[in-house]
């Protein structure tokens, strides 16, 4: 049986903007009663991921490659949780887990949502913090890890430009390329994030592309060229990288962050170049691959963050009444690093 008190971040309205919380999305106190049926879970959730792809899900269009949230219905994105009731023997009371969960304290989980991971219980004593399994050992780094390898055909020597560069994918990516010998270029909104790449993330060259002419920015770091053009942004940034992007570049398209809040989108105005430069673009969803590469990336990465070779950059906020708020001021690029609602201690 449960009987607790609840707290849940519940999606009221579409937003054509940036959302606005306390319009867009509230917090609700309700009360969780209710007897757990055959295959059902109850997690106390311990920390929420904030990424980008779920201001997508609130433009109500269905068919995408996730559900859209409907109105009415708490928020659910990536997150970690701990078991503490249970009627699926495939998730014992005390596990760890990870996986899409809901903006609340406490979820009551049916056996038709239960795709959750359970994390190794060794993590409970790993030098690692619990909340980079929400970044750089969760979806946001194995969507660096995972795209880098599997679509960006990476070669020592050659020049690859990374926007979003202090995001929590992009910070990742620009390190990760850096390690199997590449020139990374970085463009980041704000000076300070442009002296955290080139002082503590070792970007070779990076700029503020908002006090500046973007093209002119990204010819001048980069005067011969880029090879690689890994995307977050879309956009002006896409628009300017097809310009500077050599003969037979690729482009990895992990977002396009800067349409996601337009009511019109950016019309990028020189894709004649992709077939004048024999340009190769890719997209793709991480969930493609997760499976796949899961315990390479998860064993690469931990050992890469343990030795030094990379950092983990985040910003981890306590309460879940904060989720809404720090989730739109990420969407703004406010961010440092990987955003992260800490809701709970283990």
């Amino acid at each position: 049986m449960v009987n607790t008190k609840n707290k849940s971040v519940i999606f009221m309205k579409r937003p054509d903007d940036y959302p606005i919380v306390g319009e867009h999305f509230v917090l609700q106190h309700t009360d969780l009663v209710a007897e757990l049926e055959e295959g059902d879970i109850l997690t106390r959730n311990l920390y929420l991921s904030l990424d980008p792809y779920l201001r997508g899900r609130m433009d109500g269009i269905e068919g995408a490659y996730v559900p859209c949230f409907h109105i009415g219905n708490p928020i659910n994105g990536y997150g970690m949780g701990e078991v503490i009731q249970s009627k699926n023997s495939k998730y014992p009371v005390g596990s760890l887990v990870f996986g899409v969960i809901t903006w609340e304290l406490f979820s009551l989980i049916p056996p038709s949502f239960n795709n959750l991971i359970i994390l190794p219980n060794a993590i409970r004593e790993s030098k690692v913090p619990l909340s980079w399994y929400l970044g750089a050992l969760g979806m946001t780094g194995l969507t660096a890890y995972g795209s880098l390898k599997l679509f960006a055909n990476l070669k020592p020597g050659e020049t690859i430009f990374v926007s979003a560069a202090m995001g929590a994918v992009g910070h990742l990516v620009g390190q990760m390329a850096k390690r199997q010998g590449l020139r990374v270029v970085g463009s980041a909104g704000t000076d300070e994030k442009v002296k955290v790449l080139l002082e503590e993330l070792n970007f070779d060259a990076a700029f503020n592309y908002k006090t500046g002419n973007i093209l002119q920015s990204l010819q001048k770091a980069c005067p011969e060229g880029i090879d690689i053009y890994y995307d977050n942004v879309g956009g002006e940034q896409l628009e300017a990288a097809l310009e500077v992007l050599k003969q037979h570049g690729r482009v990895v398209v992990s977002g396009m962050i800067d349409d996601y809040n337009r009511v019109t989108p950016y019309h990028i105005k020189n894709l004649v170049l992709i077939f004048q430069k024999r340009i190769k673009i890719e997209g793709f969803v991480c969930l493609d691959f997760e499976k796949e590469i899961w315990p390479e990336f998860t064993a690469d990465v931990t050992k890469w963050l343990l030795e030094g070779d990379i950092v983990c950059k985040e910003e981890v906020t306590e309460g879940l009444e904060n989720a809404p708020s720090v989730f739109v001021n990420n969407l703004k690029g406010k961010n440092l690093g990987k955003g992260v609602i800490k809701i709970a201690d283990l």
